[in-house]
């Protein structure tokens, strides 16, 4: 499993070869986890085009496995869309089929629209580790239903799964240590204006600038004090059921 892989940092046919390449070596075990990343890292990190998230996250995995068709059945790849487009595969480049079959496709998001698109176009939806059992229930899931109902999906044939942040000592002093890096991992998604709305369900949206500013100073050790027990409390849960 990739968790997530930052998919708009690679393009659908890197993806297509490489996901292919490991379900052949794995034995056919392979879930590729996809997921887009925030604007500033695709454009100032990676050094790549951000737009439209959620269309071009659609259109990604329909382009993915597109190619992977292609290899299967051996018809042409024609693929045309608004932000990718495949058109050429020699048979020299070409694996052919995949005796395990295609990957499953599992996408990540936060927000409404990207949580339909798992639905639409995955075959399962990883919950963002920055969740609690409220954001999960008001945000996520009305969400996730509603990418049932347009793709008259049953809800058997998708799978839900909730990533978490754990925190496990063996003692009070390992377990402070372990805490402490949790709440930094807390206090950085919850700098990412993209994550806001989990923090506005609770009330805490005035917590999301306070924490972008102390980032853009550098201050990513004093960030973690903003997390108090409330926040580590609504945390420490995994969604409810859908």
């Amino acid at each position: 499993m990739t968790s997530v892989a930052i998919a708009f940092a690679r393009n659908p046919m890197t993806i297509a070869y490489s996901a292919n390449d490991l379900q052949l070596i794995s034995g056919g075990r392979v879930i590729l986890g996809l997921g887009t990343q925030v604007k500033a890292h695709l454009e100032r990190r990676f050094s790549m085009k951000w737009s439209k998230p959620a269309a071009r996250m659609r259109e990604y995995v329909q382009a993915v496995r597109a190619i992977w068709d292609c290899w299967e059945s051996g018809t042409p790849l024609q693929f045309n869309g608004e932000f990718y487009q495949h058109t050429l595969m020699m048979p020299i480049f070409s694996p052919g089929a995949n005796p395990h079959g295609s990957p499953a496709i599992y996408l990540a998001g936060v927000g409404p629209l990207m949580t339909e698109v798992a639905v639409e176009v995955g075959d399962g939806y990883f919950v963002h580790p920055f969740h609690t059992q409220k954001s999960f229930a008001e945000l996520s899931k009305p969400a996730l239903i509603r990418g049932l109902e347009k793709s008259a999906r049953s809800r058997e044939a998708f799978t839900v799964s909730a990533q978490l942040i754990v925190a496990i000592g063996e003692d009070e002093e390992s377990l402070q240590k372990v805490l402490s890096s949790a709440r930094s991992q807390i206090a950085f998604y919850a700098s990412t204006p993209a994550y806001a709305p989990v923090l506005e369900v609770h009330g805490w949206q005035d917590l999301q600038p306070r924490l972008q500013a102390m980032s853009r100073e550098g201050k990513w050790l004093e960030m973690a004090g903003l997390i108090d027990n409330e926040m580590e409390r609504a945390t420490d849960t995994s969604c409810d059921t859908l």
